[in-house]
């Protein structure tokens, strides 16, 4: 079995109130303290399957413009996520399955362009407007039982399961791929930042407090116990622990590398979620809102919210 890291987007950064706030409240927390961000998710070569986990942002996303107060930015554009696999060595169709952690569209932009694969999502998430379409869903009921202290789970293939892990959303699920001895979790987000798990802190962005509280405790309990390789999405870690088969060690963390400088670029008027990649173009407006086409972003109510994830104004940047 090979793991590998399909990265598509580098040089981003998460703010400390951004990843650690979600219990205390963003106010407790510096948000001048920025962590390194990027994109990548998952591939795993079994030999004789091809399985992806999780398929980037769609084509022709715009990328993010921050400024000194943005709480989050993805990152700058290395490739297309297809591109990036294709750099891998692997073709569409040889995937065979694609394993879903949630809905949000740096997870789920490029499920269009596997038709062959079967795609599996935890059944709570089956009817999320991201996935309306396709075809070749296959709901997931974690008939498996019990996967360590992980209550409920599903065996994908030998050595691969699939774990519900409520909170981020409510259709949540963790991969563990097991190969040589350790244990690989590639986790949507459970957290953004290493930081996080280490500090047992949940981000702001959940839609169940207590399940995402309740998912991460099982997370540091079970790589307390398992020698574990912690792959996430969303910070250059994820590979870098990847690719250095690096077992976390909630006793003994790691030096924190910090952020690079902020590169500010001219914006187009488009704004972009960085929580789930929605794009708000004014042309457009937001009509299941009630928005009109023409309106500014910066005219939009103040109540109003990203029509995907229903995060607020102030999880945008600048497109």
């Amino acid at each position: 079995m090979e793991i590998k890291a399909v990265k598509f987007r580098k040089d981003g950064f998460y703010s400390q109130p951004f990843a650690f706030g979600g219990e205390e409240g963003m106010e407790k927390f510096d948000k001048n303290v920025r962590y390194r961000g990027s994109l990548q998710n998952y591939l795993i070569d079994t030999g004789s399957e091809v399985i992806l986990v999780d398929t980037g942002l769609p084509a022709g996303t715009p990328e993010e413009s921050p400024d000194e107060n943005s709480p989050a930015f993805t990152g700058v554009d290395i490739c297309s996520y297809m591109d990036a696999l294709a750099a891998l060595g692997y073709k569409a169709e040889q995937v065979t399955k694609i394993l879903l952690t949630h809905k949000h569209n740096d997870h789920s932009g490029e499920l269009k362009s596997f038709p062959n694969a079967k795609i599996y999502v935890n059944a709570d998430e089956i009817g999320a407007e991201e996935l309306k379409g396709l075809t070749n869903l296959v709901p997931v009921k974690f008939t498996d039982g019990a996967y360590h202290n992980f209550p409920e789970s599903q065996t994908i293939c030998d050595g691969v399961h699939f774990i519900k892990a409520r909170g981020h959303t409510n259709g949540n699920s963790i991969v563990i791929a097991e190969n040589d001895g350790l244990f690989y979790m590639l986790h949507g987000d459970i957290t953004y930042i290493d930081e996080a798990l280490y500090q047992n802190k949940l981000s702001i962005v959940f839609e169940d407090k207590e399940a995402a509280r309740e998912t991460l405790d099982r997370v540091r309990e079970f790589v307390s116990k398992n020698p574990t390789v912690y792959c996430g999405t969303h910070t250059p870690q994820g590979y870098e622990n990847l690719e250095e088969k690096k077992v976390i060690d909630l006793v003994n963390p790691p030096e924190t590398i910090p952020a690079g400088e902020i590169v500010f670029k001219t914006a187009s008027g488009k704004y972009v979620c960085s929580i789930c990649g929605y794009v708000y173009d004014p042309a457009v407006g937001d009509e299941k809102q009630g928005i009109p086409a023409g309106t500014r972003f910066e005219d939009l109510p103040a109540d109003w919210h990203c029509p995907r994830c229903k995060q607020g104004k102030d999880k945008f940047n600048k497109a």
